[in-house]
């Protein structure tokens, strides 16, 4: 039994993260498992590389821009690593859309935390898996399809947090809607850091502070949570309530609050080697 997690993602994104521990967890579990990251456009494999080190205690069974033939199924943690491929298809590689194509035609396993179903059908009907199991979180998505499955953060192998705070609030700014949410209350916070990829234009007059950042979680003391779209696995919450950060909530949606509620736990892969 062998299983491919394809991530498609930025190197610092949360579905990046969730991608790297559920292979280490699976692995663990007995599942033989690898992460094969096609890597986006704006981004390199050693910025992912920098990513992991800088996150966690270990860099092992990942693989950039390549093809592995002999698994049994692959798995998407959101629905969003097959549409942003399909949406950003002119800027890849040739190679790298023949190793997509590749990859997509089998079975996948696809973890539903995509707000746009067009886009999402439309990518299904580019890239032609022959079958697609749901999982979906149904205390986020009341009406999505599939069994029911939590993305949990795999703590054990995080690097340990050192606090060594750089400023007193944190925002998230990491695309031009997390952004502009950000800087239209930034000033309230007078001590603050915007984290973003530097890929786009900002105000030089706020403080934004380029991911991948080496002990994020040691920096600052609040989050300031900004996101008004469905967040479907909001993953600093956790973080920031598993090392006893306050969260001051701007913006509230049904995915802020399902993991607002929710208790620390470890992965739960029953859903995923059941389809196996």
């Amino acid at each position: 039994m062998k299983l491919n997690i394809i991530c498609t993602s930025r190197p610092c994104d949360g579905l990046f993260y969730y991608s790297y521990e559920y292979t280490q967890y699976l692995n663990l579990c007995g599942i033989k498992t690898q992460m094969i990251v096609i890597t986006h456009p704006h981004f390199t494999s050693e910025d992912y590389i920098n990513s992991i080190n800088q996150k966690y205690i270990s860099f092992k069974n990942v693989v950039f821009d390549d093809f592995d033939d002999d698994s049994t199924c692959n798995l998407i943690m959101g629905r969003s690593m097959l549409t942003l491929p399909w949406l950003d298809r002119k800027s890849y590689t040739q190679d790298q859309l023949m190793i997509l194509h590749l990859l997509f035609k089998n079975k996948i396993i696809s973890v539903y935390s995509e707000n746009h179903k067009t886009r999402y059908y439309k990518a299904l009907q580019y890239f032609q898996p022959e079958e697609v199991i749901d999982l979906c979180d149904h205390d986020v998505y009341p009406n999505g399809i599939g069994k029911h499955f939590e993305k949990k953060i795999f703590f054990d192998i995080h690097k340990p947090v050192t606090e060594n705070y750089q400023f007193e609030h944190l925002f998230i700014g990491t695309n031009r809607t997390y952004y502009d949410a950000a800087k239209k209350l930034a000033y309230k916070y007078k001590s603050h850091g915007i984290i973003i990829y530097d890929n786009y234009d900002h105000d030089s007059n706020l403080n934004n502070v380029i991911a991948p950042v080496e002990n994020l979680l040691g920096i600052f003391k609040k989050y300031i949570y900004t996101k008004g779209t469905v967040d479907p696995a909001p993953r600093l919450i956790q973080e920031c309530k598993y090392h006893n950060k306050e969260i001051i909530y701007e913006a509230s949606n049904t995915g802020a609050e399902a993991y607002k509620n929710r208790t620390i736990e470890k992965p739960n892969v029953e859903s995923i080697i059941n389809e196996l």
